[in-house]
């Protein structure tokens, strides 16, 4: 199930389930590499924005579901990225954090868009684990980059839907896990 897309996010946005699950019968998402620069014991936090003095914003917000299309309540989600400059925080918690999805399954990050950089096509990490269940680690890519291809980690299956406002940008995910 996607959330709603709304034209204009907000902190105080609702997001709402759709009437029927089109995530029923889909395989679960794809597990990629985690990569050099993960860090443990993130801040618990939903906005990265003050992290950084420029960039284009983000607001990246979806749903975790199982392979029935059953939210999944309480996931865990941490994610890193690098912001317009390319480079990951290797000394703290720039552009790093986790959070727990609603009741839903629903999840919301505040964030700025990532550079692409040597080798890399622009994208998010993040893992994913269901309460008692295994850690999906997985990235997340932007759709109709020209170095898409090129990127020999990129996965069609993991692209978002992803629009542009006057406020920046949104992109939209769900994650479906084999979690029950």
């Amino acid at each position: 199930m996607s959330p709603e897309i709304v034209s204009e996010p907000s902190r105080s946005t609702v997001l709402t389930l759709t009437p029927e699950c089109i995530c029923r019968g889909t395989p679960p998402t794809p597990e990629q590499r985690e990569g050099p620069y993960y860090k443990p014991d993130t801040p618990h936090r939903t906005d990265f924005t003050g992290d950084v003095e420029t960039g284009t914003p983000l607001v990246l917000h979806g749903q975790v579901v199982d392979t029935e299309g059953a939210p999944v309540a309480g996931a865990l989600l941490d994610f890193w990225q690098v912001g317009d400059e390319g480079v990951y925080d290797e000394d703290g918690f720039r552009l790093r954090g986790h959070q727990f999805a609603d009741g839903q399954g629903r999840w919301r990050l505040d964030t700025v868009l990532p550079a692409m950089y040597p080798g890399r096509t622009r994208h998010v990490h993040v893992k994913v684990m269901p309460p008692d269940g295994e850690v999906l680690t997985t990235m997340l890519y932007f759709p109709e980059e020209r170095r898409n291809h090129l990127d020999k980690h990129f996965r069609e299956e993991c692209v978002m839907e992803v629009t542009e406002n006057e406020k920046g940008w949104e992109g939209v995910f769900t994650f479906v896990m084999n979690a029950r």
